[in-house]
């Protein structure tokens, strides 16, 4: 996300200009824009005119502010449709009318809070330089497809998808089965080059079913050699292999589970987060009065200080009542500030998955609670 202008106070109200330069940055836009705030942007609108000939329908490009009332956000199209009441006067469309405006790459817009709080400063850090929180870097592969993943704090961002068409290695088409694999290495390599930068990735792992991963990293190190590349031959020791069952997206929660991955990540954001989720799971099956979820619950453990680790999903950031997101907020801030830890889950992580089914919360406590289990959820 490139950050064209800000003008805002922390806790208090600004905005801020900027233009999403990948498809990943909208989805940060998503978790930015809260129902309640204003966005401005070019759109582009029909309207109809009333010529001799009658009435005549035409495009119009123009500049629209809306008041947000609800945020969508498409992954597969990689489009972020925003609807509220226009409040910006111009001569097509009145003060009050719905608009939805569609904020795609290279679309700047303005986004206007009442309050910048501690989740959308943090959002919008790692938004604008999200290599900065990508502490793991993964290459997932299967023969004929590689995606290359920098997992963050918060944000998996899959830096590059590459697809090859390789013959199988029986009958006629084996004689141009290497020179195929080659060539799909070769794609993965550059890909790899280019997305890992090893001053900011811990550790880089490649992974795959079967030998692929064995063949891709042999590949590489001979090409390190042969091209004198020092970013690889210099951070060898930071290059691992794990096993994974597809080069699909949803094999990362194999790596991560991979407990040789886990100890050279041990220190990482996103470590922590899967420990984090490991720990509540042990501790609600040996010690079940040291760990609760659901809203009600995690609100009396932290009233009564007792909170040692918070876990809550991005979702209940991103709630339509202003009021009910502001409480998390405060809850989250409430935590850290008795020396607790908080950690926010992303729904685009296997693990977010896991803890918003449920309930989105849940808290690991310094001590037993056993009397939460009388009061409602």
């Amino acid at each position: 996300m490139k950050l064209v202008h800000k003008n805002f106070q922390a806790g208090g109200p600004g905005r801020v200009k900027m233009v999403p330069e990948e498809s990943d940055d909208l989805w940060h836009a998503y978790n930015l824009i809260a129902p309640g705030d204003s966005v401005m942007a070019v759109t582009v609108r029909k309207v109809l005119r009333e010529t001799s000939a009658g009435r005549d329908a035409e495009r119009v490009k123009l500049k629209l502010e809306i008041k947000v009332e609800s945020v969508d956000y498409d992954n597969e199209g990689s489009v972020l449709r925003i609807r509220g009441k226009n409040i910006l006067e111009n001569e097509y469309v009145k003060i009050g009318a719905f608009h939805t405006l569609e904020i795609e790459q290279h679309r700047p817009f303005v986004l206007q809070k009442d309050i910048w709080d501690s989740w959308a400063l943090d959002v919008l850090r790692q938004a604008c330089d999200p290599a900065a929180s990508a502490d793991l870097a993964v290459v997932l592969m299967q023969e004929g497809l590689a995606h290359v993943f920098l997992i963050g704090k918060s944000v998996t961002a899959t830096r590059a998808r590459i697809e090859s068409s390789i013959p199988r290695k029986h009958g006629p088409a084996i004689a141009g089965y290497e020179k195929a694999l080659n060539r799909f290495f070769e794609h993965v390599l550059q890909a790899f080059l280019k997305h890992v930068d090893f001053k900011v990735v811990r550790c880089a792992v490649i992974a795959s079913p079967g030998f692929t991963k064995d063949q891709f990293y042999n590949y590489l190190m001979l090409e390190a050699e042969r091209q004198q590349l020092r970013n690889i031959i210099e951070n060898k020791s930071h290059i691992i292999l794990s096993h994974a069952t597809s080069g699909y997206k949803h094999s990362l929660k194999d790596v991560l589970d991979a407990p040789h991955v886990m100890n050279m990540i041990k220190d990482t954001k996103a470590a922590q987060e899967v420990r984090a989720l490991k720990d509540f799971f042990n501790m609600l099956s040996s010690e079940p009065d040291r760990a609760c979820y659901g809203p009600k619950h995690v609100e009396v453990a932290n009233e009564r200080m007792a909170i040692q680790t918070l876990l809550i999903t991005d979702d209940l950031f991103r709630n339509s009542n202003t009021e009910t997101r502001q409480k998390y907020v405060n809850l989250a801030d409430s935590v850290k500030a008795l020396g607790g830890s908080a950690h926010i889950f992303s729904t685009m992580h296997a693990s977010g998955e896991q803890l918003a089914q449920l309930t989105g919360i849940a808290a690991i406590l310094r001590f037993p609670l056993p009397d939460l289990d009388d009061i409602e959820m």
